[in-house]
């Protein structure tokens, strides 16, 4: 017993106990937002929420104990699971009720899962060991560095664009954004990609996009309200929810709106709406809240990492987070179109909710081990406040 209370207290004592206790109570607040919504179907929301978190938090735990620089070892065979686990979708692949695209498949118990929002944790891994090992070779300022990069992660961008994903295309594209700018890519080679963008719109708009994301894109522009019959109906009833319920909501379990279902996907993306009319302003602030601060927590990790390696998972992982929080809210408050792009912690689905914690147990691993470092001699400390003295920006 002396034995489980030490190890307990050892865990607890390394691990930032602030991101779990955060972590933990967008969870608590996922939870009780399904389940006020969960009236308004026949289908149970909170099974597969539950299961997604209980089972979230066991991989976090031990994906904290692990020392990540073994984890990122494995970041070949990482790759080439992450390819297969795509590719595997063009064979098997399916739609479920309320996408448009075909990125799913069934596992054994009828348990649908979306390999690509695990691909998203296998590629800040790989992408955060490719990148410490182009700075190691002084190679991340060379234009072979930066494409090696660019095919790192133009593949799983092309094969997740080719089963109707658009909307996690973009998180990838994001986080790399992200990551090899933090990371040191020179500023020139961003101007150039941006410029290259500028060039390749009408291309894209012409030639890549079909009607129904153009319809999308312009419904949040609509003047009319023409489109708020179509492609603007989700989020013009989503506004209409948020907006319902003023500052403090109709409190739970009472949002007439929440229960007739009346915005499509309330559950899933535009879980927002629920907390904006039966917890109103307040709630809203308070869901926003927690999500910010999970992203500063995961920053100052970024911090206080002990190497260029935990400092990369730890970008990477804020990347996730923070992107898919301002697109989400974005699409239900009309700003950006509606690109099917999950709430972390609080949208319902499993594959989404089972990335992030897994995510935060990367986050977790870094904090634990950010005072050891792996050596052929065993395990030494390290002085973590050298390596921030000496990392280049």
């Amino acid at each position: 017993m002396q034995k489980v209370i030490k190890g307990l207290t050892k865990f607890f004592t390394k691990s930032d106990v602030i991101l779990w206790l955060l972590s933990i109570a967008a969870g608590v607040y996922s939870l009780t937002l399904i389940n006020s919504m969960q009236r308004a179907s026949d289908y149970s929301y909170m099974t597969p929420q539950i299961l997604a978190l209980s089972v979230g938090y066991i991989a976090a735990i031990i994906l904290t104990v692990i020392d990540y620089e073994r984890i990122a070892r494995l970041w070949i065979p990482l790759i080439i699971l992450s390819l297969l686990m795509l590719a595997v979708v063009f064979v098997i692949g399916r739609n479920v009720s309320g996408t448009d695209d075909t990125a799913w498949i069934t596992l054994p118990g009828g348990i649908s899962f979306q390999p690509s929002e695990l691909v998203k944790i296998f590629f800040i891994i790989t992408f955060s060991k490719h990148m410490q090992l182009l700075r190691d070779n002084d190679m991340l300022h060379s234009l072979a560095g930066v494409l090696s990069l660019l095919i790192h992660m133009g593949i799983p961008v092309v094969m997740i664009h080719m089963q109707g994903d658009d909307g996690t295309m973009l998180v990838f594209i994001f986080m790399f954004l992200i990551m090899a700018f933090i990371g040191g890519v020179q500023l020139r080679y961003f101007l150039i990609m941006l410029l290259l963008l500028a060039a390749g719109i009408p291309i894209l708009w012409n030639y890549f996009l079909n009607e129904e994301h153009k319809s999308r894109f312009t419904a949040i522009f609509d003047i009319d309200g023409n489109a708020m019959k179509t492609y603007g109906w989700q989020q013009y009833q989503g506004k209409v929810s948020v907006a319902s319920g003023g500052l403090s909501g109709t409190g739970l379990g009472n949002g007439a709106r929440v229960a007739s279902g009346i915005v499509p996907e309330q559950e899933n993306d535009f879980i927002f709406t629920v907390a904006g009319e039966e917890l109103g302003f307040i709630g809203c602030l308070l869901l926003l809240f927690i999500l910010l601060l999970i992203c500063i927590k995961v920053m100052m990790d970024a911090m206080n990492a002990r190497d260029y390696l935990g400092r990369m998972l730890c970008i990477g992982v804020f990347a996730m987070l923070s992107v898919q929080t301002i697109i989400n809210i974005g699409m239900v408050l009309g700003l950006l179109p509606v690109i099917g792009i999950t709430l972390p912690f609080f949208s319902s689905g499993g594959s989404s909710l089972l990335s992030i914690l897994i995510g935060i147990g990367l986050v977790q691993s870094v904090h634990y081990h950010k005072d050891a470092v792996e050596s052929p001699q065993g395990r030494l400390k390290n002085n973590r406040y050298k390596y921030m003295n000496s990392v280049q920006y």
